[in-house]
C-alpha cells in the first residue's frame, strides 16, 4: 500500500508545512489525522503565503482529495472560515472530505482551556487555549459531540447538555465564571451544519479504498513525536499521538498502510510552551538564533524557545516511529555561526545517558554533552543541488545521520519549495 507518513520529530514546528506540500504534489489523497487548529503550517508558493491550521496542504492541489480524519479535534467555526479565505483566494476547497466521527471542539472547551491555564499560574502548561486538551478529555470520558451528532438536534441538544451541566458547575464554582448558555451554543453550532454537511464522509473507506487502488496517499503530521500524550515529555504535551502509530488510528487505516515513514527535524530545535529542553540557549545567544530563524509560532505568534541539535531527542524520534529516513529543515539558519554544537547525550549527577531518561525529573535537570563541529559561515540559499554545499554543511548532515541511525535524504536551505535538495542516500 502506497502509504507516506510525515511525522515530526521534536516538539513540532519543524517545518512540516514546507515538506508535507512538496510531497503533496506527487500524491491523490493527503490526509490529516490529528490535532487540532492548535497546530499550524505554513507554505510558502512563491509570493504566496498559506497558514493553515484544520486544512491538509493538499487543498492547495487541484488533483488531490484532502481529507480530516477521526483524530483530529474540530472547532468549526475555524474550519469554515479558513475555507473561505482559501476560497476568496482562488483555491478550489470543494474536494474536502471530513470524518464524521471528528470531535467537536465546544465553547466550553475553549474556556477551560483559558481559565485553567490561568489558574496554574507558573506550572501552565503553555496550550494555545484552544479547546483541544479539553475536547478529547471529554472524548476520553465518552460525553464528547462528534461532527454527525451536529445533524440530529435531539442527540446534539442531549450531549451538550450532559457536557454543560458539569462544565457551568466548574466554570461558576471553581473559576468564578459566568455559565454558558446552551441555546446560544446550539444556535451558534447549528449555523455551521448546512455549510459543513457536504464535506461529511467516511474518510477510514474513503482512504482505505484509495490505498487498495495503488493511490498515492500522505498522512501528514501535526504537533511532533515530543508532544506526544504517551511518550512526549508528559504533561508539557498536546492530547493526542502526534506518532505514527497514532497517525493510523486517527486515519482509521491500519499499521501496514505505512510503507515510508518520514521523520522531519529542525538543523536546531525549538519548542513553544512549558517543559525540559536540555539544549536550550538563553540571553542574547538565543534571541539572536529566534531572530534569524523567525522563531514565531504560526498559531499562537508566541516566541519559540531556541537550542542546538539535540541527538538523543532523534534517536528516540526514531525509535517511536520506525523512521526511513529525516528531512533536516532549516540548515541555512546556522550558515552564520563559526561554530555549531550538536548535543550526543546527557549527564546527571555523575551519569550519562545516550538515550532520553525514561524518567522526567532526570530530563528536567540534565546537561547537554556537546560535541563541536566547524560551521561553514557561507549563504546557502541559492544551492539547488546537495553536492553545492559546503563540506563543513554536508559533514554537519553526516553527522546527524550517523547519530541519529537513519538516512538524511532531504535538505531544506530556505522557505521555498524551490529550496529543497534531494540526496540519493541508498
Amino acid at each position: 500500500m502506497p502509504g507516506t507518513a510525515l511525522i515530526g520529530a521534536q516538539w513540532g514546528d519543524e517545518g512540516k508545512g514546507k515538506l508535507t506540500d512538496l510531497f503533496a504534489e506527487q500524491m491523490d489523497m493527503v490526509v490529516r489525522a490529528t490535532g487540532g487548529d492548535n497546530a499550524g503550517h505554513t507554505i510558502v508558493v512563491g509570493d504566496e503565503t498559506y497558514k493553515l491550521r484544520l486544512l491538509p496542504s493538499g487543498i492547495l492541489y487541484p488533483h488531490v482529495v484532502p481529507v480530516i480524519g477521526n483524530g483530529v479535534a474540530l472547532n468549526p467555526g475555524v474550519l469554515l472560515a479558513e475555507l473561505q479565505g482559501l476560497t476568496d483566494r482562488g483555491i478550489n476547497v470543494s474536494r474536502l472530505r471530513i470524518s464524521a466521527n471528528a470531535h467537536l471542539v465546544m465553547p466550553y472547551h475553549r474556556e477551560l482551556d483559558k481559565v485553567t491555564e490561568r489558574f496554574l499560574g507558573r506550572n501552565k502548561l503553555g496550550t494555545t487555549k484552544r479547546g483541544i486538551g479539553p475536547a478529547y478529555a471529554d472524548k476520553a470520558r465518552r460525553i464528547g459531540v462528534r461532527l454527525q451528532d451536529l445533524f440530529d438536534e435531539k442527540i446534539f441538544r442531549q450531549k451538550v447538555e450532559i457536557a454543560l451541566k458539569d462544565k457551568n458547575q466548574i466554570l461558576t464554582k471553581l473559576y468564578n465564571r459566568m455559565p454558558l448558555d446552551i441555546d446560544a451554543i446550539m444556535e451558534e453550532y447549528f449555523s455551521y451544519a448546512s455549510s459543513i454537511e457536504k464535506y461529511m464522509a467516511d474518510t477510514s473507506l474513503l482512504t482505505n479504498d484509495a490505498l487498495k487502488a495503488q493511490q498515492k496517499v500522505l498522512f501528514e503530521g501535526a504537533q511532533g513525536t515530543l508532544l506526544d500524550i504517551d511518550h512526549g515529555t508528559y504533561p508539557y504535551v498536546t492530547s493526542s499521538n502526534p506518532t505514527a502509530g497514532g497517525m493510523c488510528v486517527g486515519a482509521g487505516v491500519g499499521p501496514r498502510a505505512l510503507n515510508r515513514i518520514v521523520g522531519i527535524a529542525k538543523a536546531y530545535t525549538t519548542r513553544v510552551g512549558g517543559g525540559p529542553f536540555p539544549t536550550e540557549l538563553f540571553g542574547e545567544e538565543g534571541a539572536h538564533l529566534r531572530k534569524i530563524g523567525r522563531e514565531f509560532g504560526t498559531v499562537t505568534g508566541r516566541d519559540r524557545r531556541c537550542g542546538w541539535l539535540d541527538l538523543p531527542i532523534l534517536r528516540f524520534a526514531v525509535r517511536i516511529n520506525s523512521f526511513n529516513s529525516f528531512a533536516l529543515t532549516k540548515l541555512d539558519i546556522l550558515s552564520e555561526f563559526d561554530s555549531l554544537k550538536v548535543c550526543v547525550g546527557y549527564e546527571y549527577n555523575g551519569k550519562r545517558y545516550d538515550e532520553m531518561p525514561f524518567h522526567q525529573s532526570v530530563l528536567h535537570h540534565v546537561s547537554p554533552l556537546y560535541e563541536i563541529l566547524p560551521g561553514w559561515q557561507t549563504d546557502i540559499t541559492q544551492c539547488t543541488e546537495y553536492d553545492q554545499l559546503p563540506k563543513e554543511a554536508m559533514d554537519y548532515v553526516a553527522f546527524v545521520e550517523e547519530h541519529a541511525g537513519v538516512p538524511v535524504d532531504i535538505v531544506s536551505v530556505g522557505p521555498e519549495r524551490a529550496q529543497t535538495l534531494l540526496r540519493k542516500t541508498a
